[in-house]
């Protein structure tokens, strides 16, 4: 048996909890239905992503590589800052229903590159830029675009001279925010 195997057989005969902890939290949890208390049933509206760094969370948290218990008692994450943006990068960045013209809508890159069953061995790559993170440009532009326009997926890259360039799915580059 692998190293591995063993594990998932402690873990099934509960003689060691391999899978008491693993990466059971969200990437977001602001906006969702399970946090809505709004009067009306407008989840996005009542919670968007920027009321999300200064509100509790009462039914889950949310982060980014986050790791924690099987029931949330003790939630970690990254928490990042590029020494640019007006806030700590805690959470995954995303448009509301009115923000974007695709409905909820995550404008960043990140990936889940490996993970064991028992989750003793976890990989994940986030792409954080370097330079401001274009928060304002990205709502703007989603909010000119109707529904039926092609949706504004951005590929954030960190260039020379501190520019940071969105590429939409169309491949089209603009040059959205100067830093230097």
């Amino acid at each position: 048996m692998t190293r591995e195997e063993i594990r998932l057989a402690e873990s099934n005969t509960r003689k060691k909890h391999w899978k008491r902890w693993g990466p059971y939290l969200s990437e977001r949890a602001w906006g969702s239905v399970r946090e809505d208390y709004s009067p009306d049933g407008t989840a996005w509206e009542f919670f968007p992503h920027d009321h999300a760094r200064s509100r509790a969370y009462r039914w889950n948290e949310d982060g980014l590589a986050g790791v924690c218990d099987r029931r949330q008692f003790i939630c970690f994450a990254l928490a990042l800052w590029n020494e640019r943006d007006p806030i700590l990068k805690e959470r995954l960045f995303g448009l509301t229903s009115n923000e974007g013209n695709h409905g909820e809508d995550v404008k960043e890159y990140y990936f889940y590159l490996d993970n064991t069953p028992t989750h003793s061995y976890m990989k994940y790559l986030y792409k954080y830029p370097q330079t401001e993170f274009p928060y304002a440009q990205l709502i703007e532009n989603n909010r000119t675009r109707s529904n039926t326009s092609q949706n504004s997926s951005y590929l954030i890259r960190a260039c020379s001279m501190g520019t940071v360039i969105l590429m939409s799915s169309s491949n089209t580059l603009k040059p959205m925010l100067r830093t230097s």
